[in-house]
């Protein structure tokens, strides 16, 4: 197991390229068993999650040809199965989205639950609830969930859950209602930018979806979907992680291949903390400043203030004078990084799923255990910042997400290594 080595106090400059959007390639790649026909995916970021959903799309009897240089994935689904099996499953939750199109491809399915997740509370009843609404009789047992149907019936669906919009459960239905008989209108879909890209993906694959990017799809069934050639998005969580690297640095970052139209909210929250962001076509600039000013966020649904950028905006406001507010609306409880952000000296206190920084004027390397994806990148970010070494375990969870982040930051002269961690249990 890897661990990464941070010296901070440099600030960051130079330009650095952001790879495509991991949560818009994971369900694009489910949605390819939609058809047998060959289907070309690119601009396919090198992630550890990428390389499970390959594994899972082979195991169902997929062709998967997957370039990791050059960032393409191949597939083709001739005759694929209808079994995801909890070994392949359990490592990453995005694989539930295979249940739509495996159900809508085959009629019968059997696809394992994903498990629990430190962030929080993750349940699918949005998704079993959508399908049904579909035709599909769903039972879940031993782990399980076991769908089938004769056929799906395109219906009024209501997508809408106690934290928001289900993105993963949007996608699942939206999938199914692709192949579905009739006429589906999804309400309170998902808007995220990754939603709206598998979208735009089952288009080329001969869908008739209408209003993708907007809280009501509708769509069309068709009785059957062709192959496509689609790239994926930039990944705006990474663009984000990045602006805030060239922020608590006191850095100057340009980022190019990111799209400015899906960072709204980070920008904003950024420019009311003092940092100045400037925009063209396709490359977003950064600058650091020395007089931040507190600034408050509140994590909601897209086109609000993104939940997977809560940890590091967490780890910016550890070192930006006065008080700041962090309010979770979507998971709660996803504050595992506050006691590891007290390590390295910040001065926090968490209140329910509010959490309160006063800023602190240094912070000060330490051991520290990254719990999840996003945490991984908040607690880098604070070691960019910190005087001396940190050292940040369990950076699996780190590579899940950003691709060859280490490479990309040492390229804008950040002294930061990845070592063997000898006192991992692995």
């Amino acid at each position: 197991m890897d661990k990464l080595i941070v010296n901070g106090g440099i600030p960051l400059k130079g330009t650095v390229r952001i790879s495509g959007s991991k949560n818009a390639c994971l369900p694009i790649l489910a949605a390819t068993v939609l058809t047998p026909e060959p289907c070309i995916i690119r601009n396919v970021p090198d992630l550890a999650d990428v390389r499970t959903m390959c594994q899972i799309l082979k195991w169902i009897g997929v062709q998967v040809k997957h370039d990791r240089r050059a960032g393409v994935i191949e597939t083709q689904a001739p005759s694929p199965v209808g079994v995801a099996p909890y070994d392949l499953v359990r490592k990453m939750r995005a694989s539930v989205c295979l249940l739509g199109p495996l159900l809508a491809r085959l009629r019968s399915c059997k696809v394992s639950m994903p498990g629990g997740c430190v962030i929080g509370n993750r349940p699918i009843e949005m998704h079993i609830k959508g399908l049904m609404r579909l035709g599909a009789e769903i039972v879940v047992e031993s782990g399980y969930v076991n769908a089938r149907c004769t056929e799906l019936v395109g219906t009024d669906v209501f997508m809408g859950g106690r934290f928001g919009s289900s993105v993963t459960g949007t996608a699942n239905v939206l999938m199914a209602a692709v192949l579905a008989k009739g006429t589906t209108i999804i309400e309170c879909a998902a808007c995220e930018p990754e939603v709206e890209d598998l979208a735009h993906f089952l288009l080329k694959m001969g869908a008739k979806i209408k209003g993708a990017g907007s809280p009501t799809l509708e769509v069309e069934g068709v009785p059957a979907l062709h192959g496509a050639d689609h790239a994926v998005i930039p990944d705006r969580i990474e663009a984000g992680t990045f602006m805030v690297a060239a922020a608590i640095t006191g850095g100057d970052i340009e980022i190019k291949n990111a799209c400015a139209s899906h960072l709204g909210a980070v920008r904003d929250k950024l420019e009311e903390a003092g940092v100045t962001v400037q925009r063209t076509n396709g490359t977003v600039r950064v600058f650091g400043s020395a007089t931040r000013r507190p600034f408050e966020i509140t994590t909601m649904p897209y086109p609000g203030f993104p939940t997977d950028m809560q940890a590091q905006m967490c780890a910016l406001m550890t070192i930006t004078p006065g008080i700041s507010v962090v309010t979770e609306k979507i998971y709660p409880n996803r504050f595992m990084h506050i006691s590891e952000l007290a390590r390295l000296g910040a001065d926090a206190a968490i209140e329910g799923n509010i959490a309160i920084i006063k800023g602190v004027h240094r912070l000060s390397g330490a051991p520290v255990m990254a719990s999840d994806l996003r945490a991984s990148a908040g607690l880098v970010l604070a070691g960019l910042a910190a005087e001396g070494d940190t050292d940040v375990r369990r950076v699996y969870h780190l590579d899940r997400g950003y691709e060859h982040i280490d490479t990309k930051l040492r390229e804008l002269g950040a002294s930061i290594e990845r070592v063997e961690d000898e006192d991992s249990p692995g």
